[in-house]
């Protein structure tokens, strides 16, 4: 980020006074008008509901352009990662500003396989939640008591926050697997040193004493990318959430734990469930397509296709561009037999070609393919928003220390306009009516 020079300014009018903000300027052109002295210059606030037009802070980790339908993770297009890396590059390229080079990734790699075991008393944690306990909250409480564990953080956050993040990025995943397998009452399955980051995840998940799992490579590819996909997102809901609740001093564990909170509504990271839902609701009416089709189209009736369009995207989405190919490879490989699945393809055809969608670029984004291709390789819906939380965790820990390390971090303390009572006279209690 780049400050301008004085001449470089935006005025405001007030009550016929003329206010100089300074400009902010970023890397990519993008700008910004800096506001952080208005209320002391002029008694004002601004209001901005659910933060549409308001940057909270500068960052160095994601670019995104959602008229031009761009998304770069450290100047690196997501094509390029989705299409050349594994997650744990990926990974380590949020946290260290840099791809790993061969001796980097062998190290990380060490690191996830050193601390892919929980500590035996946590295990006992899942027999005390109910067997119908969603596994996002579980996540979350789980991820918090972690650092009860390793306390090493509450002296200097950043000394040792390699090792951390490392940890955490491979806990996340044993929690995950671990949560899924206590849901169906079956026994643990631990991790092996033998496997990928991927592949290690899908045979906690999935292997059985009675049936063996096969781990295919070309799951291990997709499920790489999906969570390639997900790694970070720029200042969404569950980011600006961890950096509030880490602007307070709060440690690494506790604030990637609110992060999954906020993850988890059906607004942000459940978007993908909302996606089968809406597929099973038309494939029991029938598959009465055209129906629901006219319901999203007509503006007096709240029904809308999940998984189109996008909040900041005014065209395609590049990771539902991206997913899309996974997607049709995946399901061609594996030859999967689901109703829904063919109701997915039919809708996606149908919306593609229907004026009314293109003309509001109402496209298919990353949530509309990702459901179908985590229901495709067998991980339930109600795990969808789980496998969200484990592709965002190395975006979540980059924008924590990216504001832990930034010397003017301020606790984050959004203001508001008050529309309730004026002062009024007290009443005593007998006085009453």
């Amino acid at each position: 980020m780049t400050k301008t020079t004085a001449s470089d300014t935006a005025q405001l009018i007030i009550d016929g006074k003329t206010h100089t903000l300074p400009i902010v300027r970023g890397t990519e052109g993008d700008a910004a008008i800096d506001i952080s002295n208005l209320l002391r210059d002029t008694g004002y606030i601004t209001l901005d509901t659910g933060y549409k037009n308001t940057g909270s802070c500068s960052s160095a980790i994601t670019y995104l352009d959602g008229n031009k339908g761009i998304l770069r993770y450290r100047g690196y297009p997501i094509e390029e990662l989705a299409d050349k890396c594994a997650f744990i590059e990926v990974a380590y390229l949020l946290l260290h500003n840099k791809l790993p080079n061969s001796r980097e990734l062998e190290d990380f790699k060490v690191l996830l396989e050193r601390f892919a075991l929980l500590h035996e008393d946590m295990i006992h944690f899942f027999d005390h939640f109910p067997p119908n306990a969603s596994p996002m909250s579980i996540l979350s409480v789980m991820v918090n008591s972690l650092c009860n564990y390793y306390p090493e953080m509450g002296d200097d956050p950043l000394q040792d926050l390699n090792i951390t993040a490392a940890r955490l990025i491979s806990k996340i995943r044993t929690i995950a697997a671990f949560s899924y397998k206590k849901s169906l009452g079956h026994p643990l399955v631990y991790p092996r040193a033998d496997l990928s980051y991927c592949g290690n995840f899908l045979n906690m998940m999935f292997d059985k004493p009675v049936k063996p799992y096969t781990v295919r490579p070309e799951v291990v590819a997709a499920l790489n990318k999906l969570l390639i996909l997900h790694a970070d997102h720029e200042q969404n809901c569950s980011t600006s959430t961890v950096r509030l609740v880490g602007s307070a001093g709060v440690n690494l564990y506790a604030s990637i734990s609110a992060g999954i909170n906020a993850l988890w509504g059906p607004l942000h990271g459940g978007a993908n469930e909302a996606v089968i839902d809406m597929l099973e609701l038309i494939y029991a009416d029938d598959n009465n397509f055209e129906k629901y089709i006219n319901k999203a189209k007509d503006k007096n009736d709240p029904f809308r296709l999940s998984g189109f369009g996008h909040r900041v995207y005014r065209t395609f989405d590049p990771r539902g561009t991206i997913i899309k190919k996974a997607c049709d490879e995946i399901l061609e490989v594996l030859n999967v037999s689901d109703p829904l699945l063919d109701i997915a393809r039919q809708l996606e055809e149908i919306a593609l070609r229907d004026e009314y969608f293109i003309e509001r670029n109402l496209y298919p984004n990353v949530d509309f393919y990702s459901g179908i291709i985590y229901r495709a390789i067998g991980i339930p819906t109600n795990m969808f928003t789980v496998m969200f939380a484990l592709g965002r965790l190395p975006g979540w820990i980059a924008q924590w220390k990216e504001q832990r390390e930034d010397p003017g971090t301020r606790i984050g303390r959004p203001r508001q306009v008050y529309t309730g009572e004026p002062a009024r006279k007290f009443v005593p209690l007998e006085e009453r009516t």
